[in-house]
């Protein structure tokens, strides 16, 4: 079956792919689909942009859909940037520009105050509304300097202290053991399981 996810993010199409593998999926991005309308993610929480990505392209492509909405929280900033960990650093974003400004505006605070979260929600829609919606979630700090090269975002600064080692250090293998991505679709695992035996059903 397919499983259209709303996504040009080619890094994280292959963490889902990797997270979800053994399922009886074929999984495509918004590649595939060029005319694919743009969704405004206005929503306040990370639940509902990802619901308004899942409904929005399962009723354009007709297809089963996979709308994901991640950020990071950071409690010294009272949650932010939260929903809008892509664009935080503004006009010219990239990963490096969010890393810095993280950075410089907890310049001086003691590891203790350093506490953060990263949070994944999924949507799961088909032609016919949303079919359900989860979330994962995984605890951390921000380091004092960006270290490591695999993953994306903000990685580099998202310390575990398990493995004394960031994520962008940990890896791939571990990270997606343990990651908020991880968690919320070991979750629509079930969800996108349950879906295929109905649809098998019929």
């Amino acid at each position: 079956m397919k499983l259209v996810v709303a996504t040009r993010n080619k890094k994280k199409l292959l963490e889902i792919k990797e997270i979800l593998k053994g399922m009886d999926l074929v999984l495509l991005s918004l590649d595939a689909y060029k005319n694919s309308p743009k969704v405004i993610e206005n929503g306040k929480t990370f639940k509902e942009n990802a619901v308004k990505k899942a409904v929005k392209l399962a009723r354009f492509t007709g297809e089963f859909c996979l709308g994901e909405d991640s950020g990071l929280c950071v409690d010294a900033l009272d949650g932010a940037p939260g929903i809008y960990s892509a664009r935080f650093s503004g006009n010219g974003k990239n990963d490096i520009k969010n890393n810095l400004k993280l950075l410089k505006l907890l310049k001086g605070l003691p590891r203790s105050k350093r506490k953060a979260h990263y949070v994944c929600a999924a949507a799961l829609a088909d032609k016919g509304g949303l079919v359900g919606v989860v979330e994962g979630r995984c605890n951390g700090l921000i380091a004092f300097e960006p270290k490591g090269s695999a993953g994306f975002g903000y990685d580099p600064v998202f310390y575990i202290p398990k493995y004394k080692k960031t994520f962008a250090q940990l890896g791939e293998k571990i990270k997606h053991k343990m990651s908020h991505r991880y968690h919320a679709l070991e979750k629509a695992r079930r969800v996108i399981q349950k879906y295929i035996v109905k649809q098998a059903a019929g």
